[in-house]
């Protein structure tokens, strides 16, 4: 049964994205046993949500677990400002004001000047491609703060996916899963959402959808990929926890994908994190997975850089 969901003065969406995805999708246990025996020996927890969006497939490895967003959270925030921008209470282009109040850490908006001016827009790229703090909370903050934009995540149907930092009554998910939590199954529709114009408009979603296809990490999933290739996505890390998802315009049909780890024994911060190491590993499989006359690798010593 179709539902009609709104969120905080926005235009309604008619359909509950998640009972779409139960009825329509089909498992794809071929894929989904690769997958597992991708994972069998990791020491911690993972979660695998993949759609292929033209075949209407999926695989499914807990899926519906919560997990840490880390820096994942910043879709979700972005979400919230243009749904202020919506409304003309903040203007995409406007200018803002850094205050040294507003420093969170070292970042490049954490290092601006006191009074510094700098477009919101601007603000917005540097939350999405290099994934700046200090700008993702007080985007956070213009859009209304962590209790309104889970108030939108609510009206779309997201039952998980929630800002925790710097909201009141999140205290306990916040100790447990730090800023923000989500599902690889929410997180991936979240996206799929925004690539089907289908939050606020086809307008709003386009120009948000665009941001992500601006990725500065990208040496983890995104470096199993040929350049060539156009890709939205948005990735975290925290501890003990990795995250990448992504949408990849692939030549023969667009899939999305979101793998999240937790509760990691490997800590380090280098390259060689089992948890970084991870999302290559599924990178590179999805994408000879479905494009298996690809003969593309990455180039030698691609790995120093």
């Amino acid at each position: 049964m179709k539902k009609t969901i709104c969120f905080i003065g926005l235009l309604c969406i008619i359909a509950n994205p998640f009972l779409t995805f139960s009825q329509a999708l089909k498992e794809d246990l071929k894929l989904k046993a690769q997958l597992q025996a991708l994972i069998k020996d990791f020491n911690g927890d993972v979660g695998i949500f993949v759609h292929n969006l033209k075949t209407n497939k999926f695989a499914a490895i807990n899926a519906d677990t919560v997990f840490p967003t880390a820096s994942m959270i910043k879709i979700p925030i972005m979400v919230g400002t243009f749904d202020k921008i919506r409304t003309g209470a903040l203007q995409y282009e406007q200018e803002l004001v850094y205050r040294d109040s507003l420093h969170y850490d070292d970042g490049i908006v954490g290092s601006l000047k006191d009074s510094t001016k700098i477009p919101l827009s601007e603000v917005m790229m540097l939350m999405c491609t290099v994934s700046d703090n200090t700008g993702s909370l007080w985007l956070q903050a213009l859009a209304g703060g962590g209790k309104r934009i889970n108030a939108i995540l609510d009206s779309l149907g997201f039952e998980v996916t929630r800002v925790n930092s710097r909201t009141p009554g999140r205290e306990a998910n916040r100790s447990k899963y730090g800023w923000g939590q989500t599902s690889p199954r929410e997180m991936a529709t979240l996206l799929t959402m925004l690539r089907q114009g289908k939050i606020i408009s086809a307008a709003y979603s386009d120009r948000m959808y665009r941001n992500l296809c601006r990725q500065y990490w990208d040496k983890e999933g995104l470096s199993q990929l040929p350049e060539n290739i156009k890709v939205a996505t948005k990735n975290g890390a925290v501890n003990r926890s990795r995250s990448e998802t992504a949408l990849v315009h692939a030549p023969n049909g667009e899939y999305v994908y979101s793998v999240i780890t937790k509760n990691q024994k490997d800590e380090s911060w280098n390259r060689n994190n089992e948890g970084y190491e991870l999302l290559r590993k599924v990178g590179a499989l999805l994408w000879h997975y479905y494009e298996p006359k690809s003969k593309w690798n990455p180039v030698e010593g691609y790995e120093k850089l």
